[in-house]
């Protein structure tokens, strides 16, 4: 399925899912990484969407993990090297857009979408429980070197999102920082760029906390 280039940006479907135990590597995992699309409008509110949870807040969910948007052009990305159609919601995402570049995105830009105002907030770190989802534990390897992380959003003002929304994007923040360069931090990462994340605040604290880490230790070998 071919895109419109020239249209806006906009959600293809919204998609949540309640917690479920399933039987993976021998033990039992309580997961709610199975999205389901929806029909109709949703509310989104507080660090979630209506009909939609996560299993450990310790590692998914909250405020800067509330919403995660995966891009139908990624999906298309991994069908054609998987050999097999993958709908929407199966890498665990509530919002499936198009024709926007997720890797790209600014933290701290906001959407407008329906009536609700979302925040970039960071990449996804795959855990073994997209392996699990996917039905194979390499998966979350593939995953990562795929750079395909998608994006999670704050939600900074309540609404209602449905399928077909358009995403109107913000400006971005003056500092710049995208996606991609944060989901491409490593220990090794240049000294002007672990100052720089340590130094906005649109940065989730954890992240802001790893780069002070980091620096610190080059100060104190």
């Amino acid at each position: 399925m071919k895109s419109d280039i020239t249209a806006p940006p906009r959600v293809v479907s919204v998609n949540v899912g309640k917690p479920r135990t399933v039987t993976w590597a021998g033990r039992r995992v309580t997961s709610a990484i199975w999205k389901t699309p929806v029909t109709g409008r949703t509310r989104v509110e507080g660090v979630n969407l209506a009909g939609d949870d996560q299993a450990d807040r310790r590692v998914h969910g909250g405020r800067d993990k509330a919403v995660y948007a995966y891009a139908t052009e990624d999906y298309m990305w991994w069908s054609s090297k998987l050999d097999t159609d993958l709908g929407p919601g199966a890498f665990g995402d509530n919002l499936t857009t198009e024709r926007i570049d997720l890797q790209a995105e600014v933290v701290g830009r906001r959407w407008h979408v329906g009536s609700a105002v979302l925040e970039v907030a960071q990449p996804r770190q795959p855990c073994y429980k997209l392996g699990m989802r996917m039905g194979d534990a390499a998966f979350v390897d593939r995953f990562d070197e795929s750079r395909r992380f998608g994006a999670y959003l704050r939600i900074v003002d309540a609404g209602e999102i449905g399928a077909g929304d358009e995403v109107v994007t913000g400006v971005p923040p003056a500092h710049g920082l995208t996606l991609a360069e944060l989901a491409g931090l490593q220990r090794n990462a240049p000294r002007a760029l672990l100052e720089r994340i340590a130094s906005i605040d649109d940065v989730p604290q954890g992240w802001r906390e790893w780069a002070r880490r980091q620096l610190g230790r080059r100060a104190h070998p």
